[in-house]
């Protein structure tokens, strides 16, 4: 009994574990690397507002930056947004969700911009996760230039291969990637931690810019200088999103328990090193992050920084495709094909046209650029619009949903929001030296997102008055309108509601005068929620008539599901319908669309074009519903736009 015992708890111990560490190896890797290039930024020479070394700055930096991470990462994130999730889903598309909820009290008006705003958050996450990837791995590869300054013309090229085989990497999954790079990543933030804490013995009075007094009278007193610096303080924070972002493959207690402590120990104590090291030569501003190591330990070290930023990738990768996924089911992207990594855990999902969008944008930016100085302002700008726009979504949320006194939402969000909006205009200052790229690239999707939702509000009104009333075609059949001969076999017809009749049903029943003795039309619904219990799944209609061979189901998914219809007819197999359901021997009839521009109202013409355009993405409906390709007929009808 008491082996059984000692099992039973160590499993979970076990499960735990594992989650900590894959929370490790995808999560971390963005805000774990910051301390490779934040300082060195901050006192980069060449910056249009540059900051001068001395000890008032180099303590009231490294002050800046304890307490940044402090507020924007420990605190707004860790300690708050991530207990708000979508039954158990996080990121802003999350919150999104929540918002746009009708229990939600607020009005309508309010909710559509504040999903508005949350959307142009996501877009400027989908940018981050361009970014991200250029502007880590340059970084790391940069180190060669202090290892060995001969191999200078060759961080570009190492750069891209990197990449490359990083997004190559994608297709294995998230729990395969976190196994793999879980390992690599404690090495990581123990080697960082040790190498801060050696800055540190040399010069333990850095230990003083923890007080937040050093901070505070900088910032007053040198405001000037303080207020640009924010620009590339920022940069200590990115990844922050990541976090939440990703709360879905991990869950929030692996997340916070390698975040206080593992990481951000680690991080703080290498910021320390670095500001001790630049107290003892204002020199090692150029890369003090490796000068921090003896000549012998740089090769290591820049080996180990190098995989370390390839994870510190991983980190937004993994967020976009939960954004993309979700984007999705909520019918803010067109349908593409989505491949579930995971058995045990559904929210980890691999999206290949996000992939391979994101590695040819990346090596764009690592071409365009060529270094990670050039890339600096772009990825403080995504960041912090991020954060901002995530810390008033919460707090909304806080208010209408949870229904806390207005006073203590104040309490908790004028000075988060006040510490937000100081470095969203510090990087605004940034705009013409490279802050523009992210607010470009979060533009352009944003207006892809609107356009392609839009798009398909018109399409699904012209279409349900080409389909018809549903029950008027059932009817109309039984009155011997649509003079119809019935055919041995089951069809299943996908639909898109219970309202309105299947084109393919219509145009075989018009064209060919014939339907199968035994009709399911099946209509599949996305829910504002991640996942939907099996029992609350299916609801079954036999739409007026119980003899006719002709029953409706409708199916419920959450947004986080996989919605395989084969797997779901074996359900409604189990109900109550009129006739009996051989799911091997079925057959599944699709409707496709055929869009084209008209004059018809609604959208301008270019963005009529742009929702044409997205629509050649689409995946294909039969391989996204699971459907055997030799027992599934498709036919098609035109639209105009």
């Amino acid at each position: 009994m008491q082996q059984t015992t000692t099992t039973t708890r160590a499993a979970p111990d076990a499960a735990k574990g594992a989650l900590v560490l894959g929370a490790l190896g995808v999560v971390f890797g963005d805000i774990g690397t910051s301390p490779i290039y934040t300082v060195q930024t901050v006192f980069n020479p060449n910056d249009p507002h540059p900051v001068a070394v001395s000890t008032d700055t180099v303590f009231g930096i490294i002050s800046m930056i304890f307490w940044s991470v402090m507020v924007i990462v420990t605190i707004t994130y860790v300690l708050l947004v991530m207990r708000t999730d979508n039954d158990g889903e996080g990121g802003i598309m999350a919150l999104i969700t929540l918002i746009r909820r009708k229990e939600v009290p607020g009005s309508r008006r309010t909710k559509l911009a504040l999903a508005g705003l949350g959307l142009f958050g996501a877009s400027l996450f989908l940018g981050d996760s361009m970014i991200t990837p250029a502007i880590s791995v340059l970084s790391a590869v940069e180190g060669l230039k202090v290892a060995s300054p001969s191999l200078e013309h060759l961080v570009v090229p190492i750069t891209a291969a990197i990449i490359v085989a990083l997004f190559l990497l994608q297709r294995l999954g998230t729990a395969a990637v976190g196994r793999l790079f879980g390992p690599v990543m404690i090495v990581w933030f123990l080697t960082i931690a040790a190498c801060g804490i050696n800055g540190i013995v040399d010069h333990p009075e850095i230990l003083k810019a923890l007080s937040p007094t050093y901070a505070l009278d900088f910032f007053f007193n040198h405001f000037k200088i303080a207020f640009f610096a924010l620009a590339a303080v920022v940069l200590a924070v990115t990844g922050a999103e990541a976090l939440y972002a990703d709360m879905g493959h991990f869950g929030r207690a692996p997340i916070t328990r390698a975040w206080l402590l593992l990481v951000f120990p680690a991080c703080i104590l290498s910021y320390l090193g670095q500001g001790a090291l630049i107290l003892e030569d204002p020199h090692n501003i150029s890369s003090p992050f490796f000068l921090l190591v003896p000549d012998w330990g740089r090769w290591p070290l820049v080996f180990l920084a190098t995989g370390a930023t390839v994870i510190a990738s991983q980190a937004v990768i993994t967020g976009a495709f939960s954004v993309a996924h979700q984007a999705v089911q909520l019918g803010y992207l067109p349908r593409l094909r989505i491949t579930h990594t995971s058995e045990e855990t559904v929210g980890q999902v691999y999206v290949p046209w996000i992939n391979w969008l994101l590695m040819v944008s990346v090596l764009t930016l690592v071409f365009t650029f060529e270094s990670s100085a050039a890339l600096a302002f772009a990825f403080g700008m995504a960041v912090t619009g991020t954060i901002t726009i995530t810390t008033l979504l919460f707090f909304y949320i806080v208010r209408h949903q949870w229904g806390k006194p207005l006073w203590l939402v104040a309490l908790g969000a004028v000075p988060l929001l006040t510490v937000d909006g100081l470095f969203l205009a510090a990087n605004l200052t940034k705009l013409v030296h490279g802050a523009w790229l992210p607010l470009l690239i979060a533009v352009t999707v944003f207006t892809i997102l609107t356009t392609w939702y839009r798009g398909r509000q018109l399409v699904t009104r012209r279409r349900a008055r080409q389909e018809g009333p549903l029950r008027q075609f059932v009817d109309d059949l039984h009155k011997g309108e649509h003079p119809v001969q019935r055919v041995p076999g089951t069809a299943v017809f996908l639909n898109r509601s219970k309202e309105t009749a299947p084109l393919a049903m219509r145009a075989t029943v018009d064209r060919l005068h014939a339907l199968p003795e035994h009709v399911l039309i099946l209509s599949i619904d996305t829910l504002p929620a991640p996942h939907l219990a099996e029992a609350d799944r299916i609801e079954i209609d036999d739409l007026g008539y119980t003899d006719d061979g002709i029953t409706h189901a409708s199916a419920r998914f959450g947004y986080m599901d996989n919605p395989d219809v084969p797997g779901l007819l074996r359900l409604i197999e189990q109900a109550d319908i009129e006739f009996p359901l051989d799911v091997d021997e079925v057959s599944y009839f699709l409707s496709t669309i055929d869009l084209t521009r008209g004059d018809a109202p609604g959208m301008t013409r270019w963005r009529k074009q742009l929702f044409i355009a997205i629509s050649h993405i689409t995946a294909d409906a039969a391989e996204y519903f699971g459907l055997p390709r030799e027992r599934t007929v498709i036919m098609g009808s035109r639209i105009e736009v």
